[in-house]
This record gives C-alpha cells, structure tokens and sequence, in this order.
C-alpha cells in the first residue's frame, strides 16, 4: 500500500517497531522515485502514537491519509487466553486505531480534508474456533470506522475501511505454503488463488483518492468472493 500511494505522489511515512525494516522500506521506495520516511514505535503503545502523529504533523504541515494496518493474531482455544493476553490483543489491534485515528481526524477536521482507512478483515462477519479475540477486534474496528464517518464527514474527512480475505504475505507466508490451507483456499475462495499484495493496494488507492471521495462508512472486501460461499 504505501509503495502503491508512494508512486501516486503521496509522500508516505511508514511505521513500525523496527527501525531496520523501516529503513530496507524506505530505501526501496526511495530508489524508485518516491518520497517516503520512517517512524518507529509499537502501536501498543498508544501515546507513542499520538506522538508520532504530532510529530508527523510538525514535520509536514498537514496529515491527507491515516491507514491502521495491525493484524497481531493469537489463535488458541478462547479458554486459554489469560485476561493480560486478551488485553494485549485488543490494544493493538484495536485501540491502537482508536488512538491514532482520534489524534488524526483532529488534525484533518482543521483542514477540512482526509482520508481515516482501517485494515480490518473478513473474519469480523464470521467465526471459527480457536480463533476468538482477533474477529473481536477487526468488528470493533469495524464499529470505529462507521462511527469516524458520521462523526468526521461534515468536516469532509471520510472513514473506510478495506477487508481482506485470504492473502499470501510476508508475515503468513508458512500458511500459504501449508498443502492443507492451499486446499482450504481452493475450496472456499471461488477465483482459487490466494490474494496479492497489490490487490490490496488498489483498494487502498481508490479509498485515498478522489475516485473514493463520496465513499464513506464503506468496507470494501477484498476477498476474491470467499464471503459469498456458504
């Protein structure tokens, strides 16, 4: 996704707890043209956050685009998780955004114009076993979305989201080289095939720009029809 905007013109700035992988990102935008910088810090940690934004701000003079991309997942039994692991969860993948998302409407409300867009995830709507806090999560973010487009579309800031399905990445890359997951796929995902990074990036390109500017309170799946099976 930020490769994706970095190419539209935006000036991207990526983050996350690694200095060193920001920076191998940064590079790699960088060295095809685009405009990108870093800001390190753990999303868990909600005034590391808020600082970020502030200080992402100051440096530039306007914030256009807020894209919460966390998906930290634990899947156990329900019954084995201990409140602190629950807590922990919840935190990151969801009030992180909450966070991050409050700090930039504020910011885009003054300038009449943004773009607030939360990564959250098809199995919100659905359900399977050992896999509890993480759908609990993505619908609440699903919540924070819709209740961010009634509460900021009057200062022209939109709130959307995008859900992905099924999508072959860095961070799950033994899942999707797992036989019985690919099997799994096939079956449930009608084009049969695991979803590309930029496929999601597209979706982010149009919720970010003005071909999505009368989109608000939206979740685009992105799931290659996977929802629709019974």
């Amino acid at each position: 996704m930020a490769k994706a905007l970095a190419e539209a013109g935006a000036h991207v700035v990526l983050s996350g707890r690694s200095s060193d992988m920001l920076q191998q990102a940064v590079a790699s935008i960088t060295g095809e043209g685009g405009k990108a910088s870093a800001a390190a810090f753990d999303v868990a940690d909600l005034d590391a956050g808020r600082e970020a934004i502030a200080k992402l701000h100051a440096d530039h003079g306007r914030l256009d685009i807020l894209i919460n991309n966390v998906g930290a997942r634990d899947r156990r039994p329900f019954a084995a998780f201990s409140d602190a692991e629950i807590l922990n969860l919840i935190q990151t993948d969801l009030l992180s955004a909450i966070a991050l998302s409050r700090k930039a409407a504020d910011i885009m409300k003054a300038q009449g114009r943004g773009r607030l867009i939360s990564v959250t995830s098809i199995i919100g709507n659905m359900a399977r076993s050992g896999d509890a806090i993480y759908p609990v999560a993505k619908q609440g973010l699903t919540g924070l979305v819709r209740s961010l487009a009634a509460e900021y579309g009057p200062f022209g800031v939109t709130s959307n989201a995008i859900a992905p399905g099924m999508f072959a990445t860095e961070t799950n890359a033994e899942i999707s080289a797992n036989p019985d997951m690919n099997a799994f796929m096939r079956q449930r995902v009608p084009l049969q095939r695991w979803g590309r990074p930029d496929e999601i990036a597209g979706a982010a390109l149009f919720l970010a720009s003005d071909a999505g500017s009368f989109v608000n309170g939206h979740v685009l799946t992105v799931d290659g029809g996977m929802s629709i099976q019974m």
